[in-house]
């Protein structure tokens, strides 16, 4: 009988200690839970899960998409979810209204957002006594349409608006019901919306400045204890970002959109050279836009209510996080 060497059986324990060391190390990744919107916007999130970026820092994603921002607030303050992606106007909401305790960690983009109506509507002042559709009436886009209108000479009582949900059912809503003659839409909704004869009245950032649209947020508390974690997430979606924005990646990030959001080659391709705007879709490494987030605590102060003040949001954001991320991924 031939005897195994003794380096033989060294070498053979050897790659089983490193076997049940990668398996103990998988098994301790952090779980995360995220919400996120069913849009392109969660494209870094989905590229980012299927190359192992956020395992490659120790995180195990539970991704959730949202139905509306209605649903995801209620979630995030019932601590279903760590984080959240979403129009950054719904974490001041939560303090403003809610009062939660949130804290703005980074930025994502300007909101990707234009004013879609249908095919026989020329001009705003034809959207009068007509139907409009939002997702919750007193946050974000809805409040953007409020604003729009009033610098047309249109004030709330000369059309109506109606709360439907997230821009997939703002778009089904157009598409199913002529009546409902228009909206605030992002990608890839508004691509869809521009094949389907609808006509765009311009880009929101066109009509109403610099503005601050989605980034990530969390509880003030749990960022705190878990700072660590917490940097490591965002280094890991800083990385997605620039996987998503890399046009070496063009393939993977059609497909993903193509998969992730069921949509023609054609218009997941549209929507990705859409996405690769710096101006239109995503914002470089998710970087804070100041002067978009003045606007938006300005446009939410005259909207809602005087839910909010212009000047009190400074205290609402700690990029603290972010900086050091970027330290980790290197600029």
């Amino acid at each position: 009988m031939v005897r195994p060497s003794i380096s033989s059986t060294w070498c053979a324990a050897l790659v089983l200690t490193l076997t049940l060391a990668a398996g103990a190390a998988r098994a301790a990744d952090t779980v995360l839970q995220i919400n996120a919107f069913p849009n392109a916007k969660a494209l870094p999130l989905h590229a980012g899960i299927a190359k192992g970026i956020f395992e490659k820092r120790g995180l195990k994603l539970e991704l959730e998409l949202t139905e509306g921002a209605t649903a995801q607030r209620q979630g995030f303050a019932a601590g279903k979810y760590q984080i959240v992606h979403s129009a950054i106007d719904n974490a001041v909401y939560n303090i403003e209204v809610g009062k939660l305790d949130n804290v703005v960690l980074s930025g994502g983009d300007q909101g990707m957002n234009e004013f879609f109506v249908q095919g026989d509507i020329k001009t705003f002042a034809d959207l009068r006594g007509r139907t409009l559709v939002v997702d919750a009436t007193n946050t974000a886009y809805a409040l953007q349409v409020k604003k729009i209108l009033a610098q047309h000479g249109l004030k709330e009582g000369d059309y109506t608006i109606k709360s439907v949900g997230a821009g997939v059912f703002r778009l089904k809503a157009m598409m199913e019901d002529k009546a409902n003659a228009g909206g605030i839409l992002n990608l890839p909704f508004t691509v869809q919306a521009e094949v389907a004869g609808m006509r765009s009245l311009g880009r929101t950032t066109d009509l109403l400045g610099p503005y601050q649209g989605a980034g990530a947020y969390a509880m003030r508390d749990w960022a705190m204890k878990n700072r660590e974690t917490l940097e490591r997430y965002l280094a890991s979606y800083i990385e997605a970002v620039r996987y998503v924005r890399d046009p070496a990646n063009r393939a993977d990030n059609i497909a993903t959109l193509m998969d992730k959001l069921k949509l023609p080659r054609t218009i997941a391709e549209r929507t990705y050279e859409l996405l690769l705007n710096p101006e239109f879709g995503f914002t470089p490494d998710a970087k804070f836009l100041p002067e978009g987030y003045r606007n938006l605590m300005v446009l939410r102060a005259e909207v809602e209510s005087k839910q909010a003040t212009p000047n009190s949001g400074e205290r609402y954001v700690d990029l603290s996080y972010y900086n050091n991320a970027m330290k980790l991924v290197g600029r």
